[in-house]
């Protein structure tokens, strides 16, 4: 007895050790997470396997074309060309899919229309790390995991003597060059070189296999070469084939430097073929980064909910609201689902680009070593900047820090910080410098293990380059609508950039600098018209007309007037100034989510998800609900954020509004269903929204955790509005929290209920969000519809500041105080350029000029087929105005775009008149549709009803020269005439090599001169 007696407390101590430790285990989210979710509508995502950041994505490619297929799969689509080793997470243009095995049976084919597969959805299974699915027409099942660097396919066969596996080097984009060699009956390596988005892509390749192959083949261009151990081209493929070997393992090793570090890859991350042990690793690796946000609740208990007498209507899908029998959908785990499939997301990408030995190649091509980090790739800045990199600064600073070292690593090497890079290009796809906020973001947050001064001169070196409108933004003070594409999205852009080089430059003490881009941070202001309320455009120093808020055109970046007027995030508080106050700031923004007006201009498939103009399906639109905290009624933003959440997420395959975009999209879920967002990163205060869940504990890399808790999302999916909050059980008055309580922990405690509390809401503390520093006056601009004239125009000058006074003239001289002072429209009959600046409170705005130039021809023009409305140009007379279009037709609003039928017109001289020459300016870029027409043909009469022969010019330039430019069909006439018509034939349907093969093509025109 008494030796029991001394064992029951140890056995106690141990029962309650064991028990307190599964106690502190971590959850396992992974089941949680749908990787089908966004691979369906216009999400380009895919489902296959990889691990959190990881270079190798294997997973199936089931489309090889169209923007549906950027990502290499589609959720609607049914037939498997294979599995290839890289992928790229929703992103609108495609590349990657490279290196691709199939396994087939029989004699082997090396066509992709031979040896694809038929599959079934019920076959297919997906989950972190993991994927598997049946070749229908092999009976073949396929298994896939990964390590980062390594991919493991699994494929059980039926008994076959010819159990093979295709590997097929020119799949999906165009090749370079590429090999393929056979080491021994264990093991091939090889290389593919290819240009797609990436122009310049290096992928090496090294494969073992579980089992040796009794034969192989390599083919180059799809014809077998006997014998062959290695062939060089760039159509290469080959086979290897077991003898009924029941199942058979591949790992595949990838590389961006060589095929000795694709095998030193392969041999430390995958040292045997133990696929479940493999796919277990995969899955705690995804288990570990999801636990850093840990959520509960979500949603009223499904008894309570069939306690009550009617469904909440609550549209996150996943479960039909009707059926014969009533049945609730458990909401807690839709939402769930959502949130962590979301958070899944955000840790596809960027991806580590560097070999185990932390060799990587750079963006010049060459061959460096990581030091100390991990160097990245796929930085899809324009779209993360906004949430998806504020969410990694606030949970994983480690990788953050590498982020921006490997930022540093691409200016060394580049001269410039990225914009878009992938694999070792620059892409220099979509605008801003966007690695900007994303450092001083970090910087302002604690992580500094980094060369700051060397971040500092990127910056600035980035902010300065003579690229795509900077330097005229530097020099007036905007992008020039006629001298640069996308001006107002540039404008706002630059300017937000800017700003962030002046917090980082006043953290670190750098006043000058400091002064320099503060000032440049409210240029802003020079694309804001107070006469329209939105953000314009200019052109020739005018306005851009004509103007409809809806229009998507070339001023903006995949949007229109509505999606960038809000983009000041830097400085809310001004805008809602220029705007007329905050109760206009908020009628704004009221609008932008009810108006019922569609979108207009050209069709831009980015553009989805709309509420009113409010597009949560792309970027620019994110952060604009929570701009009703700056405003009288706050509760908006829990208003409008109910709205986004309701009809913009679910937990299906189409889930996603729009592009995921490499996590963004998913980024703004995850931080909103937080509640808290960071407007402007770069600043301190994340706005509070509305928290989607009972309770979510953010657990930081310090040791300290930061809970949410809103318990009225367990009463009520209704429960939607601010009813009180508390801080570590104080009362709570803000409408924003700040970095450093975020990164101290506490517990963040958000009261909710159905109705808006105006006296709670009334009292909190608004965030701030004004530049008061060094503030400039803005430039004026010039309003008037004509740039050229026949009889005298009517031109007036605004200032987006109306208290500011505006001094002109009209003789080319710089405007000072001594000049004439504007009080009214100015009228102009005679060739004037007009130049204007603004003066206020002892500050001069930089002067803006415009040239308004008189025609003199009675020149009229008689167009026999329509222009289309969306390339109108200046209207009817554009062609005859006396202004040539230029190559980067985006610009400058000249060009006149006809489509489907031929341009027709018939020029009037008024009277018979000698002439020698008649041309026609077109422009060709085929890849944007427009294309030289095959000829053009001018007639000539008297009387403008009998034509005589006409005289017919050839195109020089064939359809395939993609580069943007112009040609000039010119005839000589040598006669005198009055009329003379102008025909232009269409090429017609685009080539078959086209992406948008067979669509109609367009003939843009701009100018139509005779001499």
């Amino acid at each position: 007895m008494r030796m029991v007696k001394q064992v029951l407390p140890v056995l106690s101590c141990c029962l309650l050790f064991i028990f307190t430790a599964s106690a502190q285990k971590k959850k396992d989210y992974t089941p949680l997470v749908n990787p089908f979710i966004g691979t369906g509508g216009h999400g380009h995502t895919f489902p296959g396997a990889t691990v959190p950041f990881g270079m190798v994505q294997l997973s199936p490619d089931t489309r090889l074309e169209g923007w549906d297929g950027c990502s290499g799969y589609h959720y609607t689509d049914t037939t498997v060309y294979g599995f290839s080793h890289t992928h790229l997470s929703g992103t609108g243009i495609p590349d990657y899919c490279d290196v691709l095995f199939m396994p087939t049976t029989g004699l082997p084919k090396f066509k992709n229309t031979e040896y694809r597969s038929g599959f079934k959805k019920a076959n297919e299974q997906a989950s972190p790390g993991y994927y598997k699915t049946l070749l229908d027409k092999y009976n073949v099942e396929v298994e896939l995991t990964a390590t980062q660097r390594v991919g493991l396919h699994h494929y059980e066969y039926p008994s076959t003597n010819q159990a093979n596996i295709i590997i097929d080097l020119s799949h999906r984009d165009k090749v370079l060059n590429s090999w393929i060699e056979v080491v021994n009956d264990h093991e091939i390596r090889g290389f593919r070189q290819s240009k797609s988005w990436a122009n310049d892509q290096y992928v090496y390749f090294y494969a073992k296999f579980s089992k040796p192959f009794k034969t192989y083949g390599i083919a180059q261009n799809d014809v077998l070469e006997q014998g062959k151990q290695k062939l060089e081209g760039n159509n290469i493929k080959m086979y290897v084939q077991f003898d009924d070997p029941k199942d058979v393992l591949v790992k595949v090793g990838i590389s961006p430097v060589s095929a000795e570090g694709a095998l030193k890859n392969l041999d430390a991350e995958l040292k045997d073929f133990d696929f479940k042990k493999t796919a277990k690793q995969a899955r705690a690796a995804w288990s570990t980064e999801l636990s850093k946000i840990e959520i509960e609740g979500g949603g009223p208990p499904i008894p309570q909910q069939q306690s009550m007498s009617s469904s909440y209507g609550y549209g996150y899908g996943g479960f039909p609201q009707q059926q014969k029998k009533q049945s609730f959908p458990d909401y807690s785990k839709i939402k769930q689902t959502i949130f962590y499939t979301a958070l899944y997301h955000c840790m596809i990408a960027p991806n580590i680009y560097n070999d185990v030995d932390g060799q990587y190649r750079g963006l010049d091509g060459k061959v460096h070593k990581a030091d100390g980090f991990n160097y990245y790739t796929v930085f899809s800045l324009w779209d993360t900047f906004r949430a998806e990199h504020p969410l990694l600064t606030l949970i994983d600073k480690k990788r953050t820090l590498d982020f921006i070292k490997t930022f540093l690593a691409m200016y060394e090497q580049g001269g410039l910080l990225p914009v878009w890079p992938l694999a070792s290009n620059e892409t220099f796809c979509m605008i801003g410098n966007h690695a900007i906020p994303v450092i001083a973001d970090a910087y302002s947050k604690g992580i500094r293990d980094f060369d700051a001064g060397k971040a500092l001169e990127a910056m600035k070196a980035s902010a300065n380059a003579n690229r795509v409108g900077l330097n005229l933004y530097a020099q007036y003070g905007y992008v020039l609508g006629d001298k640069e594409n996308e001006s107002v999205s540039k404008t706002l852009e630059y300017a937000y950039d800017d700003w962030c080089i002046a917090q980082m430059a006043k953290m670190m003490n750098k006043p000058e600098d400091y002064n320099t881009y503060i000032k440049r941070a409210q240029n802003w202001k020079n694309v804001y018209n107070n006469q329209t309320g939105f953000m314009q455009a200019r052109v020739n120093g005018t306005w851009f007309t004509p103007f409809n808020p809806t229009d998507i055109n070339n001023n903006y970046t995949e949007g229109n007037a509505w999606h960038y007027s809000f983009f000041a995030p830097q400085d809310v508080e001004g805008l809602a100034t220029a705007m007329g106050g905050k109760e206009k700031l908020e009628a704004k923004l009221d609008e932008l989510f009810t108006t019922t007006a569609k979108l207009s201009g050209r069709e831009q498939s980015d553009v989805t998800g709309l509420i009113g103009q409010y597009a949560h399906g792309n970027e620019p639109s994110h952060h604009m609900a929570y701009l009703y905290n700056f405003t009288a009624n706050p509760e908006k933003t829990q208003m409008r954020l109910k709205d986004i959440f309701r009809t913009q997420y679910t937990a299906q395959p189409d889930g996603l509004a729009g592009n995921e975009d490499c996590g963004q999209m998913s980024a703004w879920y995850v931080m909103s269903a937080l509640g808290i967002y960071n407007v402007a990163p770069g600043q301190q205060q994340f706005l509070i929204g509305l928290p989607q869940f009972e309770k979510a504990v953010v657990n930081l890399e310090n040791g300290k955790k930061f809970t949410v808790s809103n318990s009225g999302t367990s009463v009520s999916l209704n429960n939607t509005y601010l009813q009180g909050m508390n801080f570590n059980k104080k009362p709570y008055s803000k409408l924003y929290i700040d970095y450093d309580d975020i990164s101290k922990g506490g517990e963040f405690e958000i009261f909710t209920g159905k109705l808006p509390n105006q006296i709670f809401v009334q009292e909190l503390e608004r965030p701030t969000s004004r530049i008061t520093d060094s503030v400039i006056v803005p430039v004026p601009g010039f309003i008037s519809s004509m740039r050229t004239f026949k009889t005298p125009i009517t031109v007036a000058i605004n200032c987006a500041d109306v208290n500011a006074k505006i001094y002109y003239t009209l003789d080319g001289s710089t405007p000072n105080a001594s000049s004439n002072l504007y009080v009214k429209p100015l009228t102009i009959s005679a060739t004037t350029t007009i130049k204007a600046t603004a003066f206020k409170n002892g500050k001069w705005s930089m002067v803006n000029t415009g040239t308004f130039s008189q025609i003199t021809s009675n020149t009229k023009i008689k167009l026999i087929n329509k222009y289309e409305p969306n390339y109108a140009s200046t209207g009817d007379e554009a062609l005859i105005d006396g202004i040539m279009g230029v190559d980067n037709w985006r610009t400058g609003n000249a060009w006149q775009g006809f489509q489907k039928a031929d341009f027709e017109a018939i020029i009037d001289l008024g009277s018979l008149k000698p002439i020698t020459e008649v041309s026609l300016n077109t422009l060709q870029d085929t890849q944007s549709w427009i294309v030289f027409p095959q000829w053009v043909q001018y007639s000539l009469s008297d009387d403008g009803k009998k034509f005589g022969p006409p005289v017919s010019v050839k195109t020089k330039i064939p359809v395939d020269n993609t580069d943007s430019k112009t040609q000039s069909f010119k005839a000589n006439i040598n006669r005198k005439t009055r009329y003379i018509k102008v025909l232009a034939k269409q090429y017609g349907p685009l080539p078959e090599w086209h992406e948008s093969k067979g669509s109609p093509s367009y003939i843009f025109a701009d100018e139509i001169t005779i001499r």
